[in-house]
Order: C-alpha cells, then structure tokens, then sequence
C-alpha cells in the first residue's frame, strides 16, 4: 500500500516528463519505503528494475546478466554495463525508466560503472530517451562521499530526492482497528517507516505486537534493529556501545566517556558518523536569551525502532533467551514503556501544531518550530512567527495534566528568558478542574487531548 508521497511522485514526474534523458538520485532510511514508492512511478512506464549486490564488478555483472536472461534478455555470462542497458532500452518504445537499487554496492566496486553509464546516456541522447534512477538506503554515502566517488559523473546528475519518513497521521490512516493511544506507541516502535509498519497487525494490541514481531527470536523485527546499523557501519562492538550507553541515559559525551572508557575524541568521531546515518541526533535548543539554562551537546537515538532495540531488547539478550516472551515482556517493558513513548508522543504533537498551523488555525502563523531542554526542566514546543510572537507547548503522555504543570511551564519559560503569547498544553490524559477554569480567565491557553487528533 502506498500512502502519501504524491509530491514525491510530482517531482519523479518532471523529471521525467523533462526532453531527454535524466539521471536522478533517489536515497533515504531503509525501510522508508523507496522501493514502494519507485514501484508505483514505474507501474504505468517501460521499466526495468535491478537490485545490485554487495559483490564484486564480475559477480554484478553476472547477476544482472543472469536476471536479464530469466527476463527473456538474450545475454552473455558476463554482460558489461553498456550492453546491459542498451538490451534495457532496445526491447520497449517511448522513454524508459531503469531503477537501479542500491547502486553504491555498483559504484564501490567498480570505478567503470558510473562512467559507461554516462556514455550510454550521451550516445542515446536523441534516439532513446531513458530515465535512470539511482537508489540508496545508504544516506551518509550519498550525502557525503558519492560525489568524490563519481568525480566528474556527479555534473551528469540531474536531481537528488530525498524520501523522508511519514508522518504520524499516515501510520493511523494505515492502521485503522488501532486507538490513538496505540497509534501513538507504534509510532515509538515503528517511527514513519512504511516497511516496517507491514510488521505490525492492528488487530492485535500493541502489548500483543511486540511480543509477536519483536521479542519472537524468530521474528523478523527481533533484531533488525541492529541490523540498521550494521548494514552500514564496522565495527560492531563500538558502536554497540555507544548506542547501547545512549539509551541507558548518557546523552552527554562526559557520560558516554565514563561509561564506555572510550576516549571523549573517539566518541565524538563515532557519533559523527551515527549523526550522518541519521540514526542518532545531536539535541539543539531554541535559540532563546536564556543561554546559562540550557542543556548542551546532548545525543539522542533518532531511529525508533534502533532506540526500542537498544532500549529493551540488547541488555537482556540472555533474559530473552531464557523467558516467554510474555515473561519477559512483564519484566522488562511494562514498567517504563509510557515513559519511553512520551518522547516519540512529542513528535506526535509537534506534527500536529504544524497541520494546524498549515490549515492557518493557530493564532499565529509560525514561522520556526524546536523545543527547548533546560538544566532544570524542558519546553517541548516553542515557536515564534516572522514578527517574534512566541507559543510555548507542554506534551503530557504519562499521567492527567495539571495546573500545577502549566505553572511549572511557566516557570521553565522564565528559565529561557522568553514571554510565551501563547500556550498549548497536550495531554494523553484529562486536565484537572483548575486548569480547564483557568482556560475561562486566559484566552492564550489552549488544552488539546489525544482524542481531538
């Protein structure tokens, strides 16, 4: 099922609709559903599509020569590129569409691939138009080393598209026998990645999903969140554990040195790279005047399936092994899990301030949205619009809402030195008596419950 992604359709289809041909750079997070979407702008087009291995330049080209035969291609064992996509191109009328999945495995083995495809693509020019899409899960690549590796290739390029995960409302058009609460606490697992939500079944209960499709040892989710980062890093051990101490709660690099016994400029090499892939974040309050109240370098895992694995599932491998899934599900997740879920319950909510704010249905029109992470307490939205009007925003998922949480909103407010205009307050729960009388008195202050989403 494709959701969404029609202006990502819009931008494959100008390029496509563009005279001549055209080399475009598809890439995003495994999982995020690239291939779904590639498959969708293909289905009404000649195309051909062609998965590369991690494997050497001869073993490629006898892979994809062996695909084009069973495909009734009349080849050689051993196929070079170019005779591989003329056969593409010769075989159908009008432009075609070649999607070449995972090309980096291509690029990094072979130093002739982007080169011949370039000379394809300049000796087809006004004969056969073709659309060569080239995709990636390999996003730190892309992003930083493929243009140094394809050197003069790169100015061939003729567009980049990024695919970016889906928001949270798509996951509850997707999972329709779910409650909001529980679209919320998939969202903590599964985050806006399409792949992954196909792992999940809304007639069962979430308790009853991760038992299921991830504490199984047979379940495809059960380690898959190692998997994630394994595809693309070495050294296992190392960033086991770097990930692993980030989600025991040492989101500074002081703590992360004392717990890892790494050296502070190892670390920050490592988290680099993890910062790259995407898969760990570096925290960056609102700008705000009050600076000596803030938190700072503090490291979060940004992938939710990565960040429940190394939460609940790496430090009891052994209790794993040994307990029911039920057992262990009792023991180790119950306890903390709202917890847990009230970070992913804060993209929930930000998200939505920004569909309002789309809609043109908040009081302000805003123009920068972030969050604030205090030494002493946090603001989870702050925005302002182009004139400096601020809204500051609480996003309550573990227990009612009360008015002495609007004071201590306040007061953290104070902390960054700002004068909120305006103030929202989300809560998973109901808000107390006081609170819902003083929205009576303060126009400024809206309360907004999980079931208005």
């Amino acid at each position: 099922m494709l959701l969404g992604r029609k202006a990502e359709l819009r931008h494959l289809n100008n390029y496509y609709e563009r005279e001549g041909s055209q080399i475009v750079v598809v890439y995003g997070q495994k999982h995020v559903g690239k291939t779904t979407l590639l498959r969708e702008f293909v289905a009404q087009r000649p195309g051909y599509y062609y998965m590369a291995r991690a494997c050497s330049e001869r073993e490629q080209m006898y892979q994809w020569g062996m695909q084009m035969s069973r495909d009734g291609y009349e080849m050689e064992a051993f196929p070079v590129f170019r005779d591989i996509l003329i056969s593409i191109t010769s075989r159908e009328e009008g432009k075609k569409v070649i999607v070449i999945d995972e090309f980096q495995n291509i690029v990094k083995a072979s130093g002739e691939f982007m080169k011949e495809l370039v000379s394809f693509m300049h000796s087809h020019w006004n004969r056969d138009e073709v659309m060569i899409i080239l995709c990636s899960s390999a996003i730190g690549w892309v992003e930083n080393s493929m243009v140094t590796r394809i050197g003069e290739a790169a100015y061939e390029l003729s567009g980049f598209l990024k695919i970016r995960e889906m928001p949270f409302a798509d996951l509850v058009e997707r999972f329709p026998n779910f409650r909001i609460e529980e679209c919320v606490e998939a969202y903590a697992i599964l985050g806006g990645y399409p792949g992954l939500w196909n792992q999940f079944d809304d007639r069962l209960t979430i308790q009853q999903n991760i038992c299921r499709h991830i504490l199984d040892r047979g379940s495809f989710l059960c380690e898959e969140g190692e998997r994630i980062l394994m595809d693309q890093l070495r050294e296992p051990g190392v960033y086991n554990t770097i990930m692993a101490s980030i989600a025991d709660g040492s989101h500074k690099l002081n703590n992360l040195y004392l717990h890892t016994d790494f050296s502070r400029a190892k670390i920050s090499v490592y988290l680099k790279n993890l910062i790259e892939l995407e898969l760990v974040e570096k925290v960056f309050s609102y700008d705000t005047a009050g600076k000596e109240n803030v938190q700072k370098g503090i490291y979060r895992i940004s992938h939710p399936l990565v960040h429940f694995y190394y939460t609940y599932v790496y430090p009891y491998r052994s209790e794993l092994e040994a307990l029911s899934v039920g057992e262990f599900y009792n023991s180790y997740i119950v306890s903390d899990f709202r917890k847990y879920v009230s970070r992913y319950f804060k993209q929930v909510c930000r998200q939505h301030l920004a569909r309002l704010n789309d809609r043109k249905r908040l009081p302000i029109q805003l123009d920068v949205v972030g969050e604030w992470v205090g030494k002493a307490g946090e603001l989870d939205i702050i925005a302002q619009d182009a004139q400096e009007h601020t809204l500051i925003g609480l996003c309550n998922w573990e227990r009612p809402t009360t008015y002495e949480d609007y004071e201590a909103l306040l007061g953290c407010a104070k902390k960054a030195k700002i004068n909120a205009d305006h103030v929202y307050m989300y809560s998973a729960y109901r808000f107390d008596e006081r609170l819902n009388l003083e929205t009576k008195v303060r126009t400024n202050l809206k309360l907004i419950q999980i079931s208005d989403f």
